[in-house]
C-alpha cells in the first residue's frame, strides 16, 4: 500500500510529505505549548493545575521565614555578678550612716544637757534635724551613692529615725537577707516586678512591727535592681545572622502553584504575580523552539536520504519514516490527554522502543536511532506542562533508552527469532533503567507510587516487544509485497497457479515441491529468506504450463519425448520460453517481485548443453551465446542457491542407483561449474555460505534419492547370552 502511494506521488512525492509531516507535527503538539489567555482571581476554582513557568525567588516567603528565624534568636544578656555585692554594700552603708547619725545626735544632746544650767531646757533632737543630719553626710559620698539613697522616699527617713537602735538593726538584717538571696539570682528588667513582688511578699512571714515591715519594703524596693542586661548590639548581629542563614524561598519551573479544581488562596495569588500569571499569555518562545525543532527534523531528514543513491529507496524511507513517527506521536499525545496529578505514571505506558524497533528492522540502524532521538525532543513539548518536575527527567531518559537499545537489537527477520535475547533489550534493561532514575529522585522502594510507576514502565515496555511481534506482519504487508501473510498466501495448494500445476503438469509440481524444500532449508543454514524462496521455488517452472509435455518430468510412462520430432533451435526456444512466459504468468498475478526475480534468474545465463551439441552436429559454426539462457544471472543468495537446487534435483532425480558419493560428488561439481562459469558472481554468496548450502543440498538429497542398504538381521541380545552360556557348558 505504501509502495503505491509513493509511486504515485511521482517527483513531487518528498516534498509534500515532508510538508504534511511537518504540519502534522506541529498541529500534534502546537496544543501542549500553546496557553490561552486567562485571568486569575483570588477565590475562584482553578479549572487545571497551574506550574510555575519559571525559576522565580519567592519575596514575600523568603521575608517572612527570615523574620521567624530573627524572631527565635535568643537575646544575649550580660550578668554582672557584682551588682549585688554593691547593692548590699550600699544598705549596709545606709544603715551605718543612720546609727552613726543617731549616735552623734544623741552624744551632742547629752552633751548640750549636761552643760545646760539648772532651769535651762535642752530639746530633744527632732526627726527633721536628723534627716538633715543624715543628709548632710551624703554630700562626701560619690554620686551614683547619692542617686541610691535619694531614691528612697522620705517616709522612708521619717519612720527609721522612730525606731529603736535594736528596731533599726533588725530591719537592716532581714533586708540584707532578702536581697542577698534575690541577688544572687539572674535579675531581667522584663522579671524585675515581678521577682520584686515576690521578694516583698516574703516581708509579711518577718516577725515584727508594721512599721518595720513597711521600712523592709522600702529597703527591698530599692536594694533589688536588674543585674542581667540585654546585650542588643550582639542580640541584633545574631539575628542577622540567623536571617542570612536563611536561603531565599524559590519557586522553580514546573513546581504546583495550584492543583486542579482547588480554590486560588492569597498565598497561591503571591506566587502567581510574582510569576506573572495571573493574566495568563501565550509564550511565543515554545512555539518558536517547536517550529525549529520541526526544522531541524526535515533537514536532518533531508540530509539522510541525500546519503541514498536509489529514488526507490530514499522515497520508501522518508514515507516510512515519517509515518512511523506519526504514530509514535499520535500515541504519545494519547498518553498525555489521561495524565493527570493522579495518573502521572501515565506516560511510561508510552511503547518507546516500538517505532525505533520498526524502523530498524524495515529501514536500517540510523532510522531506528533517529527515531528514538526525535521521540525525546518532541515529548519535551508534549509533556509541556510536566516541565521542571522531577518526573519530565524520568520520562525523557526512558524514552531515550528504550529507543536506542531498541535501535542495537540485532537485525533479524522477525523479532520473535530473538527470544530471550531481544526481551532483555527491549524489557528488561529499560525497566532497570527507570529503577535507577527513580532511586536517584530519591523515592522510596516503600512507598507505593514507586511501584506504581515501575508496573507502568514494564507494562510500556512489554507493549513496544508484543506490538513489535503482533503488527510486525501487518506492517510488512503495508511496505512490502513479500510480507509473511501473502507468502503463506501463496503456500497455499489451493492457490489457483498451484492446483493448475498439479493438475497440467504434475511431473513440474512435484520437482518444484522438492527444489522449495532443498533450497529453503539451504537458504536457512545461511540465515536468508527461507519462506521467501520456498515460495519462489513453488512458481519458478510456472512457466512450463504453456507446453507441459515437452518437459521430460510430465511425459506419461512409455511416451516417447516430442524433441525427437523437433530442431534444436525449435527446442531451445520452447525451453527457454518456460522463463519468459512464468515471469509473464507471475506478473499478471501481482506475484511479489522477489518470486518474478527467482523465475527469472533460476537458469541464470547457462548453457544448454544437450541442445547446443545436439546443434553443433548439424551446425559446427553454432555460437554457444545462442544456446544460454537468457538470465539474468542470480542477483541474491536466494536466486543463486535455488539455481544450484534445481539442477541438482533434476539430475539426481534422473540418476540410475544414486548412492550417497555419486550425489555428493554431482553436487559438488555442479557447484564448481557455476562458479567458473560465474554464475554466482553477483548473488553475493560468499565460500563459507556456498560450502553450508552444499551440505545442506547433498543431505537432502541423500536422505530422498539413495538406495537403502539391507543390513544383516543382528542376534538378539537373548540369543547371544544363551550361546555364550551354551560355550561355557561344554
Amino acid at each position: 500500500m505504501l509502495i503505491k502511494i509513493r509511486d504515485k506521488m511521482g517527483k513531487f512525492y518528498i516534498p509534500i510529505l515532508l510538508i504534511v509531516f511537518s504540519l502534522i507535527l506541529f498541529g500534534l503538539t502546537y496544543g501542549s505549548v500553546h496557553q490561552k489567555k486567562v485571568e486569575i482571581r483570588e477565590g475562584q476554582l482553578a479549572d487545571k493545575t497551574i506550574r510555575a513557568n519559571k525559576n522565580i525567588e519567592n519575596t514575600y516567603e523568603t521575608e517572612q521565614k527570615r523574620k521567624l528565624a530573627a524572631e527565635a534568636v535568643t537575646p544575649e544578656y550580660i550578668y554582672q555578678e557584682d551588682t549585688a555585692e554593691i547593692q548590699h554594700k550600699r544598705i549596709d552603708k545606709l544603715f551605718k550612716l543612720i546609727k552613726s547619725t543617731n549616735e552623734k545626735i544623741d552624744k551632742d544632746y547629752q552633751d548640750k544637757k549636761a552643760k545646760a544650767k539648772k532651769d535651762e531646757t535642752i530639746p530633744e533632737p527632732t526627726v527633721e534635724e536628723r534627716i538633715a543630719a543624715l543628709k548632710s553626710q551624703f554630700e562626701s559620698l560619690d554620686q551614683n551613692e547619692v542617686a541610691f539613697y535619694q531614691s528612697f522616699p522620705n517616709i522612708f527617713y521619717q519612720n527609721v529615725f522612730t525606731l529603736n537602735a535594736e528596731e533599726i538593726e533588725k530591719v537592716k538584717v532581714e533586708s540584707l537577707r532578702i536581697v542577698d538571696e534575690t541577688m544572687q539570682n539572674r535579675v531581667r528588667d522584663t522579671e524585675l516586678t515581678s521577682v520584686l513582688q515576690n521578694a516583698i511578699d516574703k516581708i509579711q512571714y518577718i516577725d515584727v512591727s508594721n512599721v518595720m515591715q513597711q521600712q523592709i519594703s522600702y529597703v527591698v524596693n530599692q536594694g533589688i535592681v536588674a543585674n542581667d542586661f540585654a546585650n542588643e548590639k550582639k542580640t541584633e548581629e545574631l539575628r542577622q545572622n540567623a536571617r542570612n542563614a536563611i536561603p531565599p524561598s524559590m519557586i522553580y519551573q514546573g513546581e504546583i502553584i495550584v492543583r486542579e479544581g482547588s480554590q486560588i488562596d492569597a498565598k497561591a495569588m503571591e506566587k502567581l504575580e510574582l510569576l506573572g500569571l495571573t493574566n495568563q499569555n501565550t509564550s511565543i518562545f515554545p512555539v518558536v523552539s517547536l517550529s525549529l525543532a520541526i526544522v531541524l527534523q526535515v533537514a536532518v531528514l533531508v540530509f539522510f536520504t541525500t546519503q541514498v543513491t536509489e529514488e526507490g529507496k530514499r522515497r520508501y524511507f522518508i514515507l516510512f519514516y515519517t509515518s512511523a513517527m506519526i504514530v509514535s506521536l499520535i500515541l504519545m499525545k494519547f498518553f498525555q490527554i489521561f495524565q493527570t496529578e493522579q495518573l502521572m505514571y501515565i506516560p511510561l505506558f508510552y511503547p518507546a522502543a516500538f517505532v525505533p524497533l520498526v524502523l530498524n528492522y524495515f529501514v536500517n540502524r540510523r532510522a531506528g536511532i533517529l527515531a528514538a532521538l526525535f521521540q525525546v525532543v518532541f515529548s519535551l513539548f508534549i509533556f509541556y506542562d510536566s516541565i521542571g518536575t522531577n518526573f519530565l527527567i524520568i520520562i525523557l531518559v526512558s524514552y531515550l533508552f528504550s529507543g536506542l537499545l531498541a535501535s542495537v537489537v540485532k537485525r533479524t527477520i522477525r523479532i520473535s527469532e530473538q527470544g530471550m535475547t531481544a526481551i532483555f533489550w527491549i524489557v528488561v534493561f529499560p525497566v532497570l533503567m527507570s529503577f535507577v532514575l527513580m532511586i536517584y529522585q530519591g523515592m522510596s522502594l516503600f512507598d507505593g507510587k514507586t511501584w506504581t510507576a515501575l508496573l507502568c514502565a514494564l507494562a510500556g515496555t512489554f507493549f513496544s516487544f508484543l506490538a513489535t511481534m503482533g503488527l510486525h506482519p501487518y506492517i510488512e504487508l503495508l511496505v512490502t509485497d513479500d510480507s509473511m501473510i501473502v507468502l503463506n498466501e501463496l503456500s497455499n495448494p489451493n492457490h489457483p497457479l498451484l492446483k493448475r500445476l498439479l493438475e497440467e503438469a504434475p511431473g513440474t509440481y512435484h520437482h518444484s515441491m522438492m527444489v522449495a524444500s532443498l533450497s529453503a532449508n539451504a537458504v536457512a543454514e545461511i540465515g536468508g529468506k527461507s519462506l521467501l524462496t520456498r515460495v519462489a521455488c513453488y512458481y519458478h517452472d510456472i512457466g512450463k504450463l504453456k507446453h507441459a509435455n515437452f518437459f521430460v518430468e510430465n511425459l506419461p510412462a512409455g511416451a516417447e519425448n516430442p524433441h525427437n520430432f523437433l530442431l534444436p533451435e525449435d527446442s531451445k526456444q520452447i525451453i527457454f520460453g518456460h522463463v519468459i512466459d512464468g515471469a509473464k504468468i507471475l506478473e499478471e498475478y501481482h506475484m511479489p517481485q522477489m518470486v518474478i526475480d527467482i523465475c527469472r534468474q533460476h537458469h541464470g545465463t547457462t548453457l544448454m548443453k544437450f541442445f547446443y551439441y545436439k546443434e553443433k552436429e548439424r551446425n559446427p559454426n553454432i555460437s554457444e551465446a545462442d544456446f544460454r539462457y537468457p538470465g539474468p544471472r542470480p542477483q541474491t543468495k536466494e536466486a543463486g542457491i535455488v539455481s544450484i537446487a534445481d539442477t541438482c534435483e533434476a539430475a539426481v532425480r534422473a540418476m540410475d542407483h544414486p548412492s550417497n558419493e555419486k550425489i555428493k560428488d554431482f553436487v559438488h561439481n555442479v557447484i564448481q561449474d557455476r562458479i567458473a562459469d560465474g554464475q554466482l558472481d553477483e548473488c553475493g554468496l560468499t565460500m563459507k555460505e556456498i560450502r553450508k548450502v552444499e551440505k545442506s543440498l547433498v543431505n537432502g538429497l541423500c536422505s530422498t534419492f539413495h538406495s537403502r542398504i539391507k543390513y544383516p538381521k543382528m542376534k538378539s541380545e537373548a540369543e547371544q547370552m544363551k550361546d555364550e552360556q551354551e560355550k561355557r557348558e561344554k
